[in-house]
């Protein structure tokens, strides 16, 4: 069987149940919107997201307080997304259930995860929420990373063939209207991209932004968001993987940028670009590279960002393979490779401490569902 038909057959990851105790987890992937899983696999995950759902403490406000009238508590100053230690956390494991509805809509959870949900995106909640991003001194709150979450599960729901669903996407339009014209202000005005490995990255922004922007046929934004990739990181080359990870990643710098230019670019400027970016695969250090990491304390909320890393190099990994061409041996290396990512990450999905419990299951169910792909 070749790499394509391994792309198109069962992937199976499987989990230790001596890692938290529970029966052995095996994830079955086919295709974006098809996953194997049992209820109690299912359910496992969801209680991930909906433990912070309304769980409003501890909490890791970004706001900038203008005056004394700012000091207010967490779900006063977000409605919606209040919980879950910080508002992007709080947005993408919305995301993150709603995804679980669409790839499992019988489970034993699903009505309640309705309920909740109907109880946060209300059009009122949004529109407050929306007020908060209006304020002059929030320009950047959230920007991109937050941005890119919320469009993210505003697609979600846009592809989402359900009476209830849709209702809620109408719900989120006046924050997704706010966020996108604030994408398509500041974008321009971005002279440089940002090479980090945690939120501000802007190559993760711009691919989820960008998927948004295809699902709800924002052709305008497709075309800012190409042209600031172009920009950014067609004359890159030689990229140092050397230096990656750093001691708090949850995103490899060089994966994400790779990651997005796969969309901007045909396959074959794709394949050419990419043997510039990273070249010579036979290099110690690109081994180095592609070896899962591990986390040496995960109730320290920076050194457990590592857990997410490996969730993040095994998507990219992923989409990056499936762009370039069915002979090069690149294509089974990197698979493989994602799927020793995906089985680390695993380990470290319920750690029983919130630093990691409150962000890791959102980035298991992005890989595990073909997010992206």
């Amino acid at each position: 069987m070749n790499v394509r038909h391994c792309c198109k057959a069962l992937l199976w990851f499987v989990w230790s149940a001596t890692i938290v105790g529970i029966p052995t987890l095996m994830l079955a992937q086919e295709k974006s919107d098809s996953t194997s899983m049992t209820d109690e696999q299912a359910t496992r995950l969801a209680e991930l997201a909906l433990k912070g759902l309304d769980q409003e403490y501890p909490n890791k406000p970004s706001n900038v307080l203008a005056g004394a009238q700012d000091v207010r508590s967490p779900r006063e100053l977000s409605p919606a997304f209040y919980g879950c230690f910080d508002w992007h956390s709080s947005v993408h494991g919305h995301w993150m259930l709603v995804r679980l509805l669409k790839v499992q809509p019988n489970f034993s959870r699903a009505q309640e995860i309705r309920d909740r949900l109907e109880q946060h995106l209300t059009l009122e909640n949004i529109q407050a929420e929306t007020k908060h991003f209006q304020q002059k001194e929030h320009k950047s709150f959230e920007r991109l990373y937050g941005w890119a979450w919320y469009l993210r599960l505003v697609e979600e729901l846009h592809t989402w063939d359900d009476r209830q669903g849709q209702r809620w996407r109408e719900n989120l339009r006046p924050l997704e209207d706010h966020l996108v014209a604030a994408t398509l202000e500041f974008l321009p005005k971005q002279a440089y991209p940002i090479r980090t490995g945690v939120h501000p990255n802007t190559a993760f922004g711009l691919a989820q932004i960008r998927d948004y922007a295809v699902a709800v046929g924002n052709q305008p934004l497709i075309e800012l968001i190409d042209q600031r990739a172009r920009d950014y990181y067609m004359t890159d080359r030689d990229y140092p993987i050397e230096y990656e990870p750093s001691g708090e990643d949850f995103f490899s710098a060089a994966l994400n940028e790779a990651d997005l230019m796969r969309r901007v670019l045909s396959p074959a400027e794709f394949t050419e670009w990419f043997a510039r970016f990273i070249p010579d695969f036979e290099r110690p250090a690109v081994e180095q590279f592609l070896t899962p990491v591990s986390v040496t304390d995960i109730t320290d909320g920076k050194l457990v960002h590592l857990a997410g890393l490996n969730f993040n190099r095994a998507w990219t990994l992923r989409g990056i393979m499936t762009h370039l061409p069915e002979s090069s041996p690149l294509r089974t290396r990197l698979e493989q490779a994602a799927v020793a990512h995906t089985n680390m990450g695993l380990e470290y999905v319920f750690t029983g401490d919130y630093a990691g419990e409150h962000w890791l299951g959102t980035f298991a169910i992005y890989v595990l569902t073909n997010v992206g792909q």
